[in-house]
């Protein structure tokens, strides 16, 4: 993962127009002010790599916060309403020729957002059964897809350009002031997912073992919603809803280490988010140059084929690990001399049962050695 980011790091920063050696990098970062080069590089590559790594990271640990608490694979921003809600927060006052300052953005994002979750709590029964909060977040992301798509009619040809590429999430144009605007709500959600990893790591029990070792699941649920909300709505008030990313990335958090716990998990599934993000920037950046395309389209492009494969390769992986353990206990021997499977009567003793067991031994007098057998022995073929 490292050495991926390294390397994608160091690609979004060097290609492109003007093209950038590696090895210029820091000279050109040091001499921005004074080169053209270094100006590109400063002001717009650099905030969209650090744009590209915050957004990545918050999505990949929302999408593993969500994914435990509800206790499926599944369970993602796009199927509970949350990005949806998002997007529409953003995109209904652009619609509507409403003139709000940026700063107000993420609050309408956040408001969206937290609707979105909401309504999915609220008609699943506040978050009872898992598998109902999942149907039902998939119910009210259509609904509010549905909103959007009306918005879109609304909207005049410049206005739905915009929005258009802004829902599919793009990262183009983003400057430090984008990147400022994310830093408060970091500093509020991060002390947030300290806390609440540990209890997601109980919540994996199940509610009924959860709430024995004094876990409420119905207020944790809520909190890890609020978590979520917090991480990514000022990420698609920002971007747009880069798609699929929160699928992604807690799957190779766990398939590189599948022995560990949502602790473990979180910090790594921040870093994939990462990774994915930063990667699928550099071909929507150049891929059809000069024409941009969204990283979300990208990322959603990769990461849903990849995301079902860990999912398939991690099963099998389960079950082949559960299948040796299971056929080598059937395999084992039961100690102690074997019985035959004919019932008790095969312990009654029968008259010649000793000649017949004695017969085949050495010095028996058996057919092989060619000496008749002892008298009153009879050779009777063994049944069993």
């Amino acid at each position: 993962m490292v050495v991926l980011l390294a390397v994608s790091s160091v690609c979004a920063l060097s290609l492109g127009t003007p093209y950038v050696p590696p090895h210029r990098l820091a000279a050109a970062v040091l001499d921005g002010d004074t080169t053209l080069a270094g100006i590109v590089v400063t002001e717009l590559r650099v905030p969209r790599l650090v744009l590209a790594l915050v957004a990545g990271a918050c999505l990949g640990a929302a999408g593993l916060v969500l994914q435990e608490a509800l206790r499926n694979p599944l369970a993602v921003p796009e199927m509970l309403g949350v990005s949806s809600g998002a997007a529409l927060g953003v995109a209904a006052p652009l619609v509507l020729s409403l003139s709000l300052p940026a700063a107000v953005q993420p609050m309408l994002a956040i408001g969206g957002a937290a609707l979105g979750g909401g309504l999915t709590l609220l008609a699943a029964g506040l978050g009872r059964s898992p598998s109902a909060v999942l149907l039902t977040g998939a119910a009210v992301a259509a609904a509010l897809q549905a909103a959007l798509l009306v918005l879109m009619v609304m909207a005049d040809q410049l206005d739905l350009q915009l929005i258009y590429r802004y829902l599919l999430g793009s990262l183009s144009a983003r400057t430090w002031d984008d990147v400022a605007g994310l830093w408060p709500w970091l500093l509020v959600a991060a002390p947030a997912l300290v806390l609440c990893a540990p209890v997601l790591s109980v919540m994996r029990l199940g509610d009924e073992d959860a709430a024995a070792l004094g876990v409420r699941a119905q207020r944790a649920r809520l909190a890890a919603l609020a978590i979520a909300v917090v991480l990514i709505a000022p990420v698609t008030a920002v971007c747009g809803p880069v798609a699929w990313v929160g699928f992604l990335a807690p799957h190779l958090a766990r398939w590189f280490d599948p022995a560990a716990g949502a602790v473990r998990w979180l910090p790594w599934s921040a870093a994939w988010g990462a990774a994915v993000v930063t990667v699928a920037d550099v071909p929507a950046r150049l891929a059809l140059a000069p024409v941009e395309t969204p990283a979300g389209a990208w990322t959603a492009l990769l990461g849903v084929p990849a995301g079902v494969a860990l999912m398939r390769s991690g099963g099998r992986g389960r079950a082949a690990r559960r299948r040796p353990a299971a056929s080598a206990a059937v395999r084992e021997p039961l100690p102690g001399p074997r019985k035959a499977a004919s019932g008790a009567a095969d312990d009654i003793p029968r008259p010649g049962a000793s000649d017949d067991v004695t017969a085949d031994a050495p010095g028996h007098g058996g057919l092989d050695d060619g000496c008749p057998p002892p008298s009153g022995a009879t050779r009777t073929e063994d049944v069993r």
